[in-house]
């Protein structure tokens, strides 16, 4: 990977108040939309917080699918190379902006940033963000386990419990065990109390028992809604939990009339399956904010929900993480350290 000078490109100055300081911090751009070559290590301005806002030395960033989408092309959620990607962190408060009272320097956080028009991520040696979407990391954590979990147990926890409203005793199906979401997701959904069944690839079915789901279905070489219904004496499941994509339709026959099923991929096919079983569908895309992350942290501090690492690798290594990512396989969180040693 490439190391160069950035003077001060002015799309990664754009975007709220974020005026550069005369030290400049390491970061991993983006030029130009496209492959995982394309990364190049700069030095970059360091922006500084504004009003309600927080300077944050990211010490671990995590690796999502979205980022590789971004990477490939961006210009929906409003970007516009070069920027920086990255949208998990773990780190310590360096520097906060006119009127933040409720953290100070020296404090440990974990955050999601936004992704729409936000052309600096947490690629990077320091971020600023919002203190609306940042909290305090739970003592208990790693910053390694931290940066794994704002946006991918985020989205499990919306899915199951603030949409769908898992309730103890009910059967869950989740597609996708064993990524990021997934891992999140067996957890959360055995911690409310249900009855998970999950699908992975063979050589991750240990990895799904481990995380505690009851049932772990090789979805290559068994039907999964056969299996579900099996599994529910022929009533189907209460909800399904798709991460892994194209798992909707195919779930409303294992699915119990007047069960729900969350999606974090969208729907392709004829839907109208859903009505005469009166079946509720629900979108998940992650909206940020402090509330949702203070809301899970007693999970992780009873140790109900531990986040599932991959690998932590250095920042500049990002690339070796986006082809991973582009291979849509994975067992749960890749990391990438940003600290320098």
């Amino acid at each position: 990977m490439r190391r160069t000078a950035d003077a001060a490109p002015r799309q990664l100055l754009s975007g709220g108040p974020r005026r550069a300081t005369s030290a400049p911090m390491r970061a991993i751009v983006l030029p130009r939309f496209g492959g995982p070559e394309l990364f190049e290590v700069r030095d970059v301005p360091t922006p500084t917080p504004g009003p309600g806002q927080v300077l944050v030395r990211v010490l671990v960033s995590g690796t999502n699918p979205v980022d590789a989408k971004l990477r490939q092309d961006g210009s929906w959620a409003g970007l516009q190379p070069p920027v920086v990607l990255g949208y998990d962190a773990s780190g310590v408060v360096e520097q906060v902006g006119p009127g933040v009272t409720d953290f100070k320097p020296g404090d440990e956080v974990f955050y999601t940033p936004e992704i729409f028009h936000n052309p600096l991520g947490t690629y990077a040696e320091l971020n600023v963000v919002g203190t609306g979407i940042l909290a305090k990391k739970p003592p208990s954590l790693s910053h390694e386990e931290a940066a794994a979990i704002p946006l991918a147990c985020g989205t499990a926890w919306d899915a199951l419990v603030r949409r769908m409203q898992v309730r103890v005793g009910e059967t869950v199906l989740i597609h996708g065990g064993s990524g990021g979401v997934g891992s999140f997701a067996v957890q959360i959904a055995k911690a409310l109390g249900a009855r998970v069944l999950a699908t992975a690839s063979a050589g991750n079915l240990d990895t799904l028992r481990q995380l505690g789901a009851d049932l772990a279905i090789d979805y290559r070489s068994e039907d999964v809604a056969q299996v579900a219904l099996r599994e529910t004496g022929g009533q189907g499941v209460d909800a399904v939990f798709d991460t892994a994509g194209k798992n909707v339709i195919p779930s409303i026959p294992a699915t119990r009339p007047g069960g729900r099923i969350a999606t974090i991929l969208g729907v392709n096919g004829d839907i109208s399956a859903f009505y005469p079983r009166n079946i509720t569908l629900h979108g998940v895309f992650l909206t940020r904010e402090r509330k949702r992350l203070e809301e899970m942290t007693p999970l992780f501090e009873r140790k109900q929900v531990r986040p599932l690492i991959e690998r932590v690798i250095p920042l500049e290594q990002v690339g070796e993480a986006h082809r991973r990512l582009d291979t849509g396989h994975g067992r749960g969180k890749l990391l990438l350290s940003v600290a320098r040693k």
